[in-house]
């Protein structure tokens, strides 16, 4: 439909525009990498919304609210009350004791090895969800759109690709700005559409919904052998720590705010906003197993990722399609522009200027961007390897990258902040501990079962990993620090310092 066309072109148009304009004065990695640190709070309160709730909310979170319960949503509502924990004091700091990577304040904390090695991790775990977020993303629109899956995963690529190499994290901040909108618009708008269509009366979605006990954020078992509440805020709290102390996603807003009560402030508007948009979207998902039950409509079989489409191009109207669609292609585009820009100045802080100390900042931009766009074909190959071989549940493999991948990290970051004991060595252990507890995991765990250790398998669910690495490497690396002489001049670089 030519309208659906036109509105997603002009949606598009837009963007680029926004990344046109700021393209001018991009001459150095400050530039480039922070806007100078000149951003607004608000702008990049918007951004972080824009960042975090990417395409894994617009259709995974569906998916899950259609098929299953509202337990995951138990992740997300762990971040708030964490981030007005710790929010105060690791803007400060680390706006104090950092140029531009996240990492750096680790190698000041405990040496050479703690940096390369949340720098990984923090690489290794935004790569595999690029790919991800790329394959999601294809696979909703390849129909509507009318191309192929692969011809769809080329094009997501190219345009998050050609709109951050122009212009940088200005640009991404701004068109993060006005793909927040259009996201939050076009969830609001469906939410509308599933309570009022199938009946005239939201009441009777609800009714259904909550007789099926479709809303529940349980079971409330106190067991960690499965999926229950207490797993996912468990999970949900080390998820926040790692996400908001040590990601170099949200950090390096924090480094491009005007100042620390403007990054303090943003901080709180993203973590304010997503709350209520994850709970949106898990709406959604709920709505649309009430819909075809009230409808009576049939409903071909496919994933509970695909129904959230499928709805969208055979419920709404011309032009709205292409409004929601636009949404869609948003949420896709935020993340993949963020992950982009950071992904580079990870990449150009922690490794290029170790290996070429004396490169000037021209050249440091130079390779910046060339690791934009090499990041971004990456990205593209992976969603075609998720295209050729399928994923069986998005939302839940999203989850478990995460957890295996942040390694430990908000251990590490828990050592560095609130202990003056731990040293260097010590934390050294406890990294190459978590490294082995890591492996383990991932090659006896019941899923994908490589080594089969009888007994000594490792046998609950993924997302604990996410919990136990941390309290490994913490504990561990805390212990270890106990045989070594304590590092000298680091009550700066943690809370103490601040308090």
């Amino acid at each position: 439909m030519w309208l659906n066309d036109l509105v997603i072109g002009l949606y598009l148009a837009g963007m680029f525009a926004i990344a046109f304009h700021f393209r001018r004065g991009q001459t150095d990695p400050k530039k480039y990498y922070l806007g100078n640190s000149k951003l607004p709070a608000w702008a990049i309160g918007m951004s972080l919304m824009a960042t975090i709730i990417s395409a894994v909310t617009f259709l995974a979170y569906p998916g899950q609210g259609f098929s299953g319960t509202w337990i995951l949503l138990v992740q997300g509502l762990m971040v708030p009350p964490v981030v007005l924990c710790m929010i105060s004091f690791i803007v400060p700091i680390y706006r104090k004791f950092i140029g531009l990577s996240t990492y750096e304040y680790f190698e000041r904390r405990f040496g050479c090895g703690a940096r390369l090695y949340s720098s990984l991790a923090f690489l290794i775990a935004h790569f595999s969800k690029m790919g991800f977020v790329v394959f999601l993303m294809a696979t909703a629109i390849k129909q509507i759109v009318g191309l192929g899956q692969y011809e769809t995963i080329a094009l997501v690529g190219a345009v998050a690709t050609g709109a951050t190499l122009l212009g940088g994290m200005e640009a991404v901040v701004w068109t993060e700005v006005l793909q927040g909108f259009v996201l939050i618009g076009g969830g609001i708008l469906c939410a509308v559409v599933l309570l009022m269509k199938p009946t005239g009366n939201p009441m009777d979605v609800f009714r259904l919904a909550m007789s099926a006990h479709k809303m529940s954020l349980g079971p409330f078992d106190l067991t960690v052998e499965r999926e229950t509440f207490w797993v996912l805020a468990l999970n949900g709290i080390f998820y926040a720590i790692q996400k908001y102390g040590t990601d170099q996603t949200v950090v390096q807003r924090f480094l491009a705010a005007r100042s620390d009560r403007d990054a303090i402030r943003a901080s709180l508007l993203g973590v304010g906003l997503c709350v209520p948009v994850w709970t949106l979207f898990m709406f959604i998902g709920t709505g649309l197993w009430a819909f075809y039950r009230l409808t009576g409509q049939a409903l071909p079989a496919m994933k509970p990722e695909a129904v959230f489409p499928y709805f969208i191009e055979t419920q709404l109207p011309a032009g709205v399609v292409g409004f929601v669609i636009a949404a869609l292609i948003s949420s896709a585009l935020a993340s993949l522009q963020s992950d982009l820009n950071c992904l580079s100045a990870v990449c150009v802080e922690d490794f290029y200027r170790r290996l070429r100390p004396a490169a000037d900042a021209g050249r440091r931009l130079r390779v910046g961007k060339g690791i934009v766009a090499g990041a971004g074909i990456g990205a593209v190959a992976v969603a075609c390897l998720y295209a050729r071989f399928g994923e069986k549940n998005v939302l839940a493999s999203i989850f478990d990258v995460y957890a295996i991948f942040s390694g430990g990290i908000a251990g590490l970051f828990a050592l560095a902040f609130f202990t003056t004991r731990a040293n260097r060595r010590g934390v050294g252990i406890g990294i190459g501990a978590c490294i082995l507890f890591t492996a383990w995991t991932l090659l006896t765990s019941p899923s994908d079962r490589i080594l089969n250790l009888g007994r000594f398998n490792y046998n609950q669910p993924h997302l604990m990993d996410g919990v136990y690495s941390h309290l490994v490497l913490f504990g561990v690396g805390y212990l270890a620090s106990l045989l070594f002489a304590a590092d000298k001049e680091i009550e700066s670089l943690t809370i103490y310092a601040w308090l």
